[in-house]
């Protein structure tokens, strides 16, 4: 049994198969060619997330004594890497 590609080039992943890898809408998966020219689909691994500006700077009071409040609005907003 084979599943229509759309003009998009989108196809239906069967529910079974959603099931057993637990995929939900927005998951991701990937397609790796085997050198026997088969393509195995698998659940995509969750990007690293990115780092946490508001997190990196709690505990720095001493850091950031000397900065405008405006200054440190840029750091917190990522606009300025030097605390």
């Amino acid at each position: 049994m084979g599943m229509p590609i759309t003009v998009k080039g989108q196809v239906t992943i069967p529910k079974p198969i959603r099931d057993r890898l637990g995929l939900k809408p927005g998951s991701r998966v990937e397609f790796v060619m085997q050198p026997d020219g088969r393509v195995v689909m698998q659940r995509a691994e969750a990007p690293p997330a990115a780092p946490d500006r508001f997190a990196a700077a709690m505990g720095m009071a001493t850091a950031l004594k000397g900065m405008t409040t405006d200054e440190i609005m840029l750091l917190l907003r990522g606009e300025r890497d030097d605390p």
